[in-house]
């Protein structure tokens, strides 16, 4: 049987913008993707103050990313997980016939080591990263990024990563768009 591969967009899409929608149709044809999941979560452990109401960020959000490979999901809230590890931990144990890759910025490569459980999440799931404004000196100089330097696949050969042993990961450029969930609020 062959796995599908599926990738999992993690964030509070507080609110989603046109850089989430550039961000997902880059991870689908960088990175092989079959499928792309929008994991709109319940809150963001490390900020301090909680999203918009969950069914406006999922409405939204639909209204935003139409696409044919791509769902959007509020599972996080559904099975009462908090912890992206947590998330991932039953993904996996229900989905055997299924590779996922998480996806995210550059801006969270940054700081990755300051999550939860975030070896295992590398050790478990092969991780894309796709650039951010900004974020580029400071991911590749993340210690997650040192750490597992010696399982970087290179980004002419991203299209493999959710084919490749664990842990892997994979640094993409792509055409960066200013657009930030936060400076969206902050203009409200």
């Amino acid at each position: 049987m062959t796995q599908r591969t599926i990738g999992l967009f993690g964030g509070s899409f507080d609110p989603p913008h046109s850089g989430h929608v550039d961000f997902t149709l880059q991870a689908l044809k960088r990175f092989g993707l079959d499928h792309l999941w929008w994991l709109v979560s319940p809150g963001n452990p490390l900020k301090p103050n909680g999203p918009a109401p969950m069914e406006h960020r999922l409405e939204a959000a639909r209204g935003i990313m139409d696409h044919p490979k791509v769902t959007i999901s509020d599972i996080e809230a559904r099975i009462g997980t908090r912890y992206t590890a947590q998330t991932l931990r039953y993904l996996v144990d229900r989905n055997p016939h299924v590779q996922f890759v998480w996806l995210m910025g550059a801006d969270n490569l940054g700081q990755f080591n300051q999550w939860k459980e975030w070896r295992w999440i590398i050790e478990t799931v092969p991780i894309g990263v796709l650039a951010r404004p900004k974020s580029r000196l400071d991911a590749l100089t993340s210690q997650a990024a040192k750490t597992y330097a010696h399982r970087r696949l290179p980004s002419y050969a991203s299209h493999l990563l959710g084919r490749t042993d664990r842990p892997m990961w994979c640094y993409a450029n792509m055409p960066l768009n200013p657009m930030s969930s936060t400076a969206l609020r902050a203009s409200k």
